[in-house]
């Protein structure tokens, strides 16, 4: 491994701990628990260039104070099998005013399936690829509905089959309520980005939409991907997915 890439990895995960450390000191604090289930024909990953191929759900969680989350990403198959398990550490570094920096880390498992031969038979098994993970997300806000940022996640492959150095950099906007008709509004997150797997590198558009409706907790999102350079393994010219989601959350106050 990389000396740089240790480091980035593991100061983002020493600090996050030691952050939450400092927040558990606190006389009264906010907890939340919230999250989201959707379903989709597509399953798109979070680096958006690569796709399940197939019907897939979608898990993500959030629990934590006002700076400190606990945010696990788990994605599968609609036929039951696993696809990703990401378990994100993440802390709101700066969040005063309208600039704003966030940092996470994660550890990870990748799944696929394949055949192989046992005693003469062909079976079929589930392997695991594991991957460490450290991003940084400084963003500005420019109206109560409208940001621009930068992102970046730097992955770490552990297994042979998988790359072990993963660069993902974005340019990205965030439109939170458009409104539409009635209590109906649109959400936007249209993005450039870089993508590097060791020697192997490629640029692309991204944008994904959410149609929600002012408390209510169905949802209907869709998301788009196109190459504009790419010589990655894996990477499609264009992917794209529609998908239902149902919302939950709920605050606490902690003395």
């Amino acid at each position: 491994m990389q000396k740089s890439s240790v480091f980035f990895v593991s100061a983002l995960l020493q600090l996050t701990i030691f952050s939450f450390s400092q927040e558990r000191g606190d006389s009264v604090s906010i907890r939340h628990f919230s999250g989201s289930v959707s379903v989709t024909h597509n399953g798109i990953s979070l680096v958006p260039t690569f796709s399940l191929g197939k019907p897939a759900g979608i898990i993500l969680l959030s629990m934590g104070n006002e700076r400190f989350s606990f945010d696990p990403d788990i994605r599968f198959s609609l036929k039951g099998k696993p696809w990703s398990m990401l378990f994100w550490f993440r802390y709101k570094l700066i969040h005063t005013g309208k600039f704003r920096v966030n940092i996470g880390t994660h550890p990870a498992l990748n799944f696929r399936t394949m055949r192989v031969s046992l005693n003469g038979d062909s079976a079929e098994i589930i392997e695991s690829r594991r991957f460490l993970a450290g991003e940084l997300f400084p963003s500005y806000l420019i109206s109560e509905n409208v940001s621009i940022g930068i992102y970046y996640l730097y992955g770490r492959g552990f297994e042979k089959s998988v790359p072990k150095n993963n660069h993902f950099l974005t340019l990205n906007g965030n439109f939170s309520y458009i409104p539409v008709a009635g209590k109906l509004f649109m959400k936007l997150n249209p993005q450039f980005y870089y993508l590097r797997q060791d020697d192997h590198d490629g640029f692309y558009f991204t944008s994904s939409m959410t149609l929600a409706g002012k408390n209510f907790p169905l949802s209907i999102s869709a998301i788009i991907n196109k190459s504009i350079r790419s010589d990655i393994t894996g990477s499609k010219d264009f992917v794209w997915n529609t998908s239902l989601v149902y919302s939950f959350g709920k605050k606490y106050v902690r003395q």
